[in-house]
């Protein structure tokens, strides 16, 4: 059973991957070289679209990256570094409710590749 956070993902991954001569394997390439930081992805860009795909998926995205904190053994300041906001561990404010939403959208992009590689 997939999710709306996956559902979502794999819409806009094939939508764009239209634009690329190899296809979704173009797409993954360079989403996995520049992330959505990059800008790829115009759906998020913008704080104010990264905070509403955070607040639409939250639950889903709390549920990944619990899944990655688990499989990694890595805190969430380890994961993130630097870019981390720790003075927000509960992803209140934007910057971190920024940085889960790209987050959720490159491991779910991933994952997604992965299994239909």
């Amino acid at each position: 059973m997939t999710t709306k956070l996956e559902r979502k993902v794999k819409s806009i991954c094939k939508e764009y991957a239209k634009d690329y001569d190899s296809g979704m394997s173009g797409f993954m390439s360079d989403l996995q070289q520049g992330g959505c930081q990059s800008g790829m992805i115009g759906e998020l860009i913008y704080y104010s679209d990264t905070t509403k795909f955070y607040k639409k998926f939250q639950s889903e995205i709390n549920d990944l990256l619990a899944e990655n904190l688990a499989s990694s053994g890595m805190s969430i300041t380890e994961t993130f570094g630097d870019k981390w906001d720790n003075d927000d561990p509960l992803a209140l404010d934007t910057y971190n409710q920024n940085l889960l939403a790209w987050f959720a959208f490159e491991e779910t992009a991933f994952q997604l590749f992965d299994t239909e590689a």
